[in-house]
């Protein structure tokens, strides 16, 4: 059997790997001219810069993800495990709560700030440890089951500060979702020591040592189609590929009008899909740190400006204040000091970024934005750096370079609509619409990546496996 894989982010390199060491032969098709997508490193001066990668959940072994990240070799990179008595932090109104590794842990060391909340906190941590399947609580929100079964609204929050990695919507995210967002991260939570595009060799390595091939500046512009199944994928650089199985890690949107011609996809199908919504973006601010300027930090930081997390929706939007941007919520992780150094030498400062905030540049590409739009990315990097301030005093003064990205960045590197950070957006009152199969009407046409069951790493590697079993196991 010929798989062709179109992209080669997360789930599609994952998939290609899985499906090449059960025998596939597998070509990957890249539109870019560099692997890896939302995975990769870029290049800044003397610096690798990660685009998405920041920490993992579920290393450890008999954990989540341990099986599968070592059938892929991702267990032979350098993994260096996180604080066990606080790897996230929450500071919320000026006041800081650890998120502490392992089940037990994490529901006693929160008691201890809220002892009335003891029994609930540990119902809660035990929902976590026996995750239930999505047909018993996907049309449960997160924010009704929290509000259910807490009685503080400041633990409600703390529960949820360290959720910038989904989109906090109090009618629609699904305590699915939200669960799976946290639970693999308490079992146990690990930082690569070193960039993301170890991650990205790692993969490709094992593609190629089970004879996959990988084609670079390929981007599909049409899968076609006869008497029902694809047949080919056409590039535009006139490279034409021919297989038995395709597997798209693109946007679902974009895959199917890759499709020009279908006797299988029907008008309302394609609609359905092209109207879903999509999720926010990301402003990512990279800061290069001054020379012993910051001792590491072997944990993340998560600070909020406001006591409610929750107003994402209508609160998380940037307010001019003077001609100045202003944020409500920031996430501060830092790269792994290389050489046995303690001291820090990069940062990233993460905030949501609604589409509005970069509309006025939506028919623009990269590098051809104007000096608006550097002055717009300097401010909100700014802002970040100053809420940052909250728990690093003076980070200002120790920046040495600030490099910015924004959805419009995201959506141009890696075609996602809006620059969409967590795929579609899953809706748990309307969890058959916004929710996708693997499969697709097409037979031979499958899906991978963050939009299709779950997203972040844990959810996108969940998926590829999904996507393998599919065509190896006939699963699904």
């Amino acid at each position: 059997m010929k798989a062709v894989v179109i992209g080669s982010g997360f789930g599609g390199l994952a998939s290609a790997l899985l499906l090449a060491k059960a025998g596939c032969k597998v070509v990957v098709l890249e539109r870019q001219h560099q692997a890896g997508g939302c995975l990769q490193s870029y290049r800044r001066g003397e610096h690798w810069l990660d685009t998405g990668l920041h920490y993992v959940g579920g290393l450890a072994e008999g954990q989540t993800l341990h099986s599968l990240f070592d059938e892929l070799g991702l267990m032979n990179l350098p993994w260096r495990r996180l604080d066990a008595d606080g790897f996230d932090r929450v500071t919320i109104g000026g006041e800081t709560f650890c998120y502490a590794e392992g089940y037990d842990r994490f529901a006693e060391t929160l008691a201890e700030n809220f002892p009335q909340e003891r029994d609930a906190l540990y119902r809660y941590t035990d929902l976590l440890r026996h995750l239930p399947s999505i047909q018993e609580i996907g049309e449960v929100s997160a924010y009704s089951y929290l509000t259910e079964n807490f009685r503080d609204p400041l633990l409600i929050n703390v529960l949820a500060g360290t959720m910038l990695k989904t989109e906090l919507r109090r009618e629609s995210l699904p305590l699915f979702h939200f669960a799976h967002g946290q639970s693999s991260f308490i079992q146990s939570s690990w930082r690569l020591a070193g960039e993301g595009n170890l991650m990205v060799e790692q993969l490709l390595s094992g593609i190629v040592f089970h004879g996959g091939e990988l084609y670079l500046d390929c981007e599909v512009d049409e899968l076609i189609e006869r008497d029902g199944r694809i047949v080919a994928a056409h590039c535009n650089n006139g490279l034409e590929v021919e297989g038995d199985v395709f597997i798209s890690d693109v946007h679902p949107a974009q895959t199917f009008s890759m499709v020009k011609e279908s006797q299988v996809l029907k008008r309302l199908f394609r609609r359905r899909i092209s109207t879903l919504d999509n999720t926010m973006g990301m402003f990512t601010a990279s800061l290069v740190i001054k020379p012993h300027a910051l001792k590491y930090f072997n944990h993340n930081k998560f600070v909020y400006r406001r006591a409610n997390v929750w107003d994402e929706v209508r609160g998380m939007r940037y307010e001019t204040r003077g001609a100045r941007y202003e944020v409500d919520r920031v996430m501060v992780s830092a790269r792994v000091p290389e050489d046995g150094d303690d001291n820090v030498e990069l940062i990233d400062l993460l905030t949501p970024m609604p589409w509005a905030m970069c509309q006025q540049w939506e028919q623009t590409s990269v590098g051809r934005r104007g000096d608006d739009y550097k002055a717009m990315k300097q401010q909100i990097a700014e802002a970040c750096i100053a809420l940052a301030e909250e728990v690093i005093p003076g980070l200002g003064a120790m920046v040495d370079k600030i490099y910015t990205s924004t959805p419009l960045t995201y959506r141009d590197y890696t075609l996602t609509p809006q620059g969409s950070a967590y795929g579609l957006r899953k809706d748990c009152r309307s969890l058959l619409t916004t929710s996708l199969s693997v499969r697709t009407p097409i037979a031979n046409l499958l899906l991978t990546g963050q939009n299709v069951m779950l997203h972040g790493l844990e959810g996108v590697a969940m998926t590829a496996k999904a996507t393998a079993d599919v065509l190896v196991k006939g699963e699904g």
